[in-house]
């Protein structure tokens, strides 16, 4: 499967900085960096287990963000984090 990764770490303490570098390190380990905090890995059934699994373990839901678009799907996209996603569908409202 391809699948483009995004992530969106707080880095205003210690712990974040660590955190962040533990999650491009994740990344970088099925995939190839196209921007600062975007990967896209092309990844097997159990490596993406395995992926999902390590940042999942390594982000703070209450300070980060993390997505998964999966590219070869229906553009399908899965949200972790504090930044929830917008419904570009919905009405907009000025």
């Amino acid at each position: 499967m391809f699948i483009l990764i995004a992530y969106d770490v707080a880095t205003t303490t210690p712990a974040g900085a660590k955190r962040l570098r533990r999650v491009a390190r994740a990344c970088q380990d099925y995939g190839q960096r196209v921007q600062n905090s975007v990967f896209e890995c092309r990844v097997d059934a159990h490596q993406w287990t395995l992926l999902r699994d390590r940042l999942l373990r390594e982000i703070n839901l209450k300070e980060d963000a993390l997505r998964f678009y999966f590219l070869d799907r229906d553009a399908t996209i899965e949200n972790h984090g504090c930044k929830k996603p917008v419904d570009l569908e919905a009405p907009l409202i000025f």
